[in-house]
């Protein structure tokens, strides 16, 4: 199904070992974005309720190298490990992928502990969407923005309507970077699209702006609504 001389990073089929919620929700979605999806559980009753929504379905026990390499897992650019409840499962699972040389493999962790844990085994990306959903909407409600989303540990981009104080102004006259340490990199007004942002943007009453930068300076600027 998958060749490992794929040269093309995103090209490829993506195995999704565990059925659960996030991995379900995961498999069906790259489905509906044009990727073929193996998706894996050790629970024949999960495994076939999904049967018709992924490219492909398999009954097998992801711990056990045997039985991946059955079903061609081996050949898989990409991997992503959806269990997460079963820490044992989860972590041997991972180690398995690792040690069959899966070039990328995506791991669900429930905890910091949990994904530093998959993270020393080999998995290349830790995920933890309890925590930072959780921490995503903890901004929105003690903030004014729209939307938040953080990428890495200091910075983030978020959507806020724009303060009446930059009103009437371009960008390169309200100097935000200069006063608040930000940078505007999109704008949406009513019944239009989203479009790029430049210095001779003048900002309007109503407008939607996309604002990047450190996380404090983001949530000040916001604020100012």
């Amino acid at each position: 199904m998958a060749r490992k001389n794929d040269r093309e990073p995103g090209a490829g089929p993506v195995a999704v070992l565990g059925l659960g919620r996030f991995g379900a929700s995961l498999a069906r979605e790259l489905v509906r974005r044009g990727s073929e999806v193996l998706g894996i559980d050790s629970d024949p009753v999960i495994a076939q309720r999904y049967a018709d929504e992924l490219t492909h379905t398999a009954v097998a026990d992801t711990t056990d190298v045997e039985a991946l390499r059955q079903l061609d897992v081996p050949q898989f650019r990409r991997a992503v490990v959806g269990i997460g409840t079963d820490l044992e499962a989860s972590i041997l699972t991972t180690a398995v992928l690792v040690d069959l040389e899966i070039p990328r493999i995506w791991a669900k962790a429930v905890s910091r502990q949990h994904g530093r844990i998959l993270e020393r085994v080999g998995a290349h990306h830790v995920v933890l969407p309890e925590h930072e959903m959780g921490e995503r909407v903890a901004h929105l409600v003690t903030g004014r923005m729209i939307d938040y989303i953080k990428f890495e540990d200091d910075f983030a981009m978020v959507k806020t309507l724009a303060p009446q104080g930059i009103v009437g102004r371009s960008l390169s006259e309200s100097r935000l970077r200069q006063a608040f340490g930000i940078t505007v990199v999109g704008v949406k007004r009513r019944g239009e699209e989203f479009t790029y942002a430049t210095q001779d943007t003048v900002v309007r009453a109503g407008d939607v702006l996309i604002v990047s930068g450190r996380i404090d300076e983001v949530e000040a600027f916001a604020n100012r609504t």
